[in-house]
């Protein structure tokens, strides 16, 4: 049983984990977004976490170039992982400009694709 449970633990490759960190972090980010709306914290914790959700986007571009490259896999995950970084772009963008009818849905959007490529990802 022990043994079963590492070997299950090292199967996790640095492009899983990249994923699992920033969807982790996207939903930390609808959390804040709540807390905006209830704490007087809520926009400094909200403001952190997009920076480190941006840093996970950046990470997840990283870890799919070198999950590619040597391997000689498919490109597609750097397809994807670019787009996240573009999308990440976006909201940081819509924040900052305060235009909550898009920065929102976009959110959810991309929590919902983070999920589908962990789920992708997982199999």
């Amino acid at each position: 049983m022990a043994t079963q449970l590492a070997t299950a633990q090292r199967r996790f490759s640095f492009l899983q984990i990249a994923i699992i960190l920033q969807t982790l972090t996207i939903f930390l980010q609808a959390v804040s977004a709540g807390l905006l709306l209830t704490a007087p914290y809520g926009e400094t914790l909200h403001s952190v976490g997009a920076r480190v959700m941006y840093g996970a986007s950046m990470l997840y571009v990283i870890a799919a170039v070198l999950a590619w490259k040597p391997g000689g896999g498919s490109p597609r995950p750097v397809l994807h992982a670019s787009g996240f970084l573009v999308l990440a772009s976006a909201q940081v963008v819509l924040g900052i400009a305060h235009i909550p009818s898009v920065h929102l849905p976009l959110g959810v959007l991309m929590f919902g694709l983070s999920l589908l490529a962990l789920a992708r990802r997982t199999r």
